[in-house]
């Protein structure tokens, strides 16, 4: 069993009475975080440094010793570290001094503040500059791994709740063919094959096609099945950022760094540490956040907004696009040089029309989810709707399928538009002339159909269709609709 006698030294330190104090091991008690965390101690007495090295060597991935608080700042400007372990009393500076100067420079870690001195005036101070914990002294070692694991998983659930509330904030559909990818046409058995090939590899991905086609979804089948599954996946649309927003959500910002800031907040970099980081729409990021984006991929390193110290990144890149980034290079809208450092790996989705009965599977799984979502009874799909699901084109992809279907629900029957008898139970052929005039028809009678309930309000028929507003102005172009 372990001795668990602490000894006291002159200055303070606690010291274990033996090494039958130090396990070799993690242990379970202290969480499975430990074991990957990397951790700082600032400490000017060799004894204390010693015996918090011996204690949490062994367990930690990396601790590394600083012996003042100069040392300690050229210690944080070099690494990342997860938790800090200060002294409050040492010479020229006091840890409490120490720890707000580098909250207002940037400072990325929790700090557990060490004290022998256990008066108000101090806990109040740390608390303001920023310590999540406070350790007596003299202690055990069993004490300061247990503080050190607090702070640990108060930073995993931090972060987990962030990347949750970003998610609920999102627009992408709710949770329904999030994690899979849904079909059995010979261009999604392509696409599964691929994913399963690149994604135990750390190279980028960037996911092309039109709005709606499972772009997220097949990000996140990428995540599922790599090595980082385990930790965060953060989808992030740089379209729905305000431009001039979208620096402090990717990089975070230190306490101060513009008007409304009133404390140091992580950005998505952060929250997706050690997982996968899916940005959407990329080429509707600025030129001057594409410069900053480039450098983050190249260096692992992101500079929140208002911080002289960068901080390091461990993630996963996965990118998508619903615009041609090749022409927006030639017309000087996207970096040349961030364009090439993305296209690593290249995905394109196929259009819903293009991938055969695969809407007919994609229909009965959200018939039977969403029926069970909202209550209701399923409603049947017989011969002539699937004719007439196959035969639409699809101008809003899975998307626009999934919201009608969710339509349909709610009335309690198909639309008229989706029912298609003429060829049912018959053999009977269509030329391809008459069967695209007759898709195009049915496309523009569900589009004008929609305008007009939403009395020609083009946003709102966009976002009822599944559809961009670019889409909606394109097709009414077409048909001379003003």
């Amino acid at each position: 069993m372990m001795n668990s006698t602490v000894l006291d030294t002159p200055g303070g330190a606690a010291l274990p009475a033996g090494n039958d104090a130090i396990h070799s091991g993690p242990g379970p008690e202290f969480g499975p975080w430990l074991e990957k965390a990397s951790i700082l101690i600032v400490d000017d007495e060799p004894g204390m440094r010693n015996f918090l090295v011996r204690t949490l060597g062994p367990r930690a991935k990396q601790v590394k010793e600083a012996a003042d608080c100069e040392e300690a700042t050229a210690l944080l400007d070099k690494h990342h570290f997860d938790v800090v372990i200060l002294d409050n009393i040492m010479p020229g500076k006091s840890g409490v001094e120490w720890l707000t100067e580098q909250r207002e420079i940037g400072f990325f870690s929790d700090a557990i503040l060490m004290t022998a001195y256990a008066d108000l005036d101090t806990a109040i101070k740390a608390l303001r500059a920023g310590a999540v914990d406070f350790v007596l002294k003299p202690f055990r070692s069993n004490q300061i791994l247990n503080a050190v694991a607090r702070c640990l998983d108060r930073m995993r659930l931090r972060r987990e709740n962030h990347v949750l509330r970003h998610e609920l904030r999102a627009t992408s559909d709710h949770v329904l063919l999030r994690d899979k990818l849904i079909g059995s046409s010979p261009q999604i058995q392509e696409i599964r094959e691929t994913i399963a090939r690149v994604a135990p590899l750390p190279t980028s991905i960037l996911i092309s096609g039109e709005s709606g086609t499972g772009k997220e979804v097949t990000a996140r089948s990428l995540h599922a099945l790599s090595d980082r599954a385990s930790k965060p996946f953060v989808p992030i649309n740089c379209a729905a950022i305000p431009s001039e927003m979208i620096e402090a959500e990717l990089f975070g910002h230190v306490k101060g760094a513009f008007t409304g800031a009133q404390a140091a907040r992580d950005g998505l970099f952060m929250h997706a540490q050690g997982g996968t980081l899916f940005l959407d729409e990329v080429g509707e990021l600025s030129l001057a956040t594409q410069s900053k984006l480039l450098r983050a991929i190249e260096s692992r390193r992101i500079r929140p907004v208002g911080s002289e110290r960068e901080a390091q990144v461990d993630l996963r890149f996965v990118f998508a696009t619903n615009a041609n980034l090749e022409a927006e290079v030639e017309a000087g809208r996207f970096r040349a040089d961030l364009f090439y450092r993305i296209n690593v790996m290249h995905i394109e989705m196929p259009l819903l029309s293009a991938r055969g009965d695969d809407v007919l599977e994609l229909a009965d799984l959200f018939m039977a989810k969403l029926s069970k979502q909202l209550g209701v009874r399923a409603v049947p799909m017989d011969a002539a709707v699937r004719a007439g699901l196959t035969r639409y084109d699809w101008p809003g992809n899975v998307r626009e399928l999934r919201n009608l279907i969710e339509r349909t629900l709610i009335l309690g029957r198909f639309p008229d538009e989706f029912r298609d008898d003429r060829d049912v139970g018959t053999d009977h052929q269509t030329s391809s002339r008459e069967s695209d005039e007759t898709l195009d028809e049915m496309e523009r009678r569900h589009i004008l159909a929609m305008l007009h309930k939403t009395g020609g309000n083009r946003n709102e028929a966009a976002r009822r269709l599944g559809v961009s507003r670019k889409t909606i102005d394109r097709k009414c172009a077409s048909w001379d609709q003003k």
